[in-house]
């Protein structure tokens, strides 16, 4: 509620420069009906006299022309003493009358759309040009000054404003201008970095001396991990370019666990392949040109931790695989499109989440974890593992089949939390250990979750894939001695060559990959 200070500050004088004109008429209706005088920028001008509403340019307020092509119009003393004049100070009142400047009591600004532009061209000079310099200025100077001048950037804020405006009779009360000065230094902050961030990439500067970070919010979240916790979700753009089609609120952990599935189903041929996640972790993967069966195999390596996980299909989901997961308790269910009998199935149950994911696309992106006032930052480990980044060490040389298996396994693998072992057969995980410090209880894990899930015959051929190299002979050994048929493991040890003569003398395909897949 406004004090007596602030219900007399009447709001006499506004200047309007809007590159979104959509809701102009609103505001312009009702400064009209409070008799404010309006200044106006060249387009918005036109578009306000278009309108059948009166203001004046700001060349003719200012009595000084656009220069250069338009980049200096607004940048003029008239303007910005009237806007940052503190009311109260006897001295700001004769110099601006001295002057005869007015005090300017409302700022109506958008910028250039450099961001929208960015996502469009990739011509610097045109990009450059979209740099807004007066919006952002008008802007900082109002915000700076909100004890006296009220600043909008939004045409989101102007039913928020009309009803703090006209509540006031004609002036708005502090707390409103103090909320609307803190949104004005956000807005600022994030231009400036969208800006920031597409120099940095031109010159290829991925740690610059100093960093910012934007993103737009997209939901405050009911809690973080745990209900003590608050918690939020940013994107860097409008959306998540995920869509949630049914079900309950996401919580952190479901956004958490969505993103840690899709980053494993991106890996796998498309149409092929179902990722079941829990806690952040895998606990089934499987590629199968049929894909029921794909989704079955992937559960038939830990059914029991899958119970309550979420689900992530990089195909379109059909009738006959949603029925099959209309049995099983999941949290969420991921695909890339949903068909009708699909959704009239998987709707049923009203708390499950559906999210389709058709419309996400790969994207390089930076790593951001945060501790006690730092920020650790890393590229994404997101390359495709392929042919190209391993080299056979055994004697033994694995067939076309295996090394596709081993290609499978490693994909896997890394999005595993480390210490991590993971057991494959016929392109699907039949045993998952992660998260040890110890590397061979990650191997004993693997070996007894595929023990107690799965059949294995003489006949199969399994696959044993590791984050990182195997320091000493042991963890190969396990591996072997219950069945494991080739590995791929990261070189690197000191113990490379005893590695690769432990192999031989096993009779087992050894492959080292070039990269290393720590995930923390």
């Amino acid at each position: 509620m406004a004090n007596k200070q602030d219900m007399s500050k009447k709001i006499k004088k506004a200047i309007l420069s809007l590159t979104d004109k959509s809701e102009i008429k609103l505001i312009l209706k009702t400064l009209k009906k409070y008799k404010v005088d309006v200044i106006s920028s060249g387009g918005t001008s036109k578009e306000i006299k278009k309108l059948g509403y009166k203001c004046i340019e700001v060349s003719d307020y200012t009595n000084s022309d656009e220069i250069l092509d338009g980049r200096v119009k607004t940048l003029h003393p008239k303007l910005y003493a009237g806007i940052l004049s503190k009311r109260e100070n006897k001295k700001h009142k004769e110099e601006l009358k001295k002057n005869d400047y007015d005090e300017i009591d409302l700022v109506i600004v958008n910028f250039y759309p450099f961001e929208k532009i960015l996502k469009n061209t990739k011509n610097h000079i045109k990009l450059i040009e979209n740099i807004d310099i007066g919006g952002p200025t008008l802007v900082r100077a109002a915000a700076k000054n909100y004890k006296s001048t009220t600043v909008l950037t939004s045409s989101n804020q102007y039913k928020e404003f009309i009803k703090d405006f006209e509540k006031n009779k004609g002036s708005t009360s502090l707390e409103f201008r103090k909320k609307l000065s803190q949104e004005a230094f956000n807005l600022t902050a994030y231009y400036d970095s969208v800006i920031s961030e597409y120099l940095n990439s031109e010159n290829k500067n991925l740690f610059s001396q100093r960093k910012t970070i934007h993103g737009n919010l997209v939901e405050v979240l009911r809690y973080g991990e745990n209900p003590h916790q608050q918690s939020a979700i940013y994107s860097k753009n409008n959306n998540l370019k995920i869509s949630q089609l049914s079900g309950k609120k996401l919580s952190y952990n479901n956004y958490n666990d969505i993103y840690s599935a899709l980053n494993i189903s991106q890996t796998l041929p498309k149409n092929t392949g179902t990722v079941i996640i829990k806690h952040a972790n895998p606990c089934g993967v499987s590629i199968n040109s049929s894909k029921i069966n794909s989704y079955k195999e992937a559960l038939s390596c830990d059914p029991i931790s899958a119970f309550g996980g979420i689900v992530s299909c990089n195909f379109k989901l059909n009738k006959k695989i949603s029925l099959e997961l209309n049995k099983m308790f999941f949290e969420v269910i991921i695909g890339l499109g949903f068909d009708k009998d699909s959704l009239k199935i998987l709707k049923k149950k009203k708390n499950l989440r559906l999210i389709d994911a058709s419309k996400l696309r790969e994207h390089n992106m930076i790593d951001i974890t945060s501790n006690f006032e730092t920020l650790l930052l890393q590229t994404s480990d997101n390359k495709l593992f392929t042919k190209k980044n391993f080299t056979v060490v055994s004697k033994i040389k694995p067939s076309k089949k295996i090394l596709d298996e081993l290609i499978f396994a490693f994909n896997v693998c890394k999005n595993v939390k480390s210490n991590a072992i993971v057991l494959t057969r016929n392109g699907s995980t039949i045993g998952i250990g992660s998260g040890q410090p110890s590397r061979l209880d990650s191997c004993k894990i693997a070996i007894d979750k595929m023990k107690k899930f799965q059949k294995i015959s003489e006949n199969d051929i399994i696959i044993g894939a590791s984050d990182a190299f195997f320091p000493f002979v042991d963890g190969i050994e396990t591996l072997v001695q219950n069945g494991v048929n080739a590995i791929i493991q990261p070189s690197g040890s000191i113990r490379d060559k005893e590695i690769i003569k432990f192999a031989d003398r096993l009779g087992i395909i050894l492959v080292f990959s070039k990269t290393r897949h720590f995930k923390h």
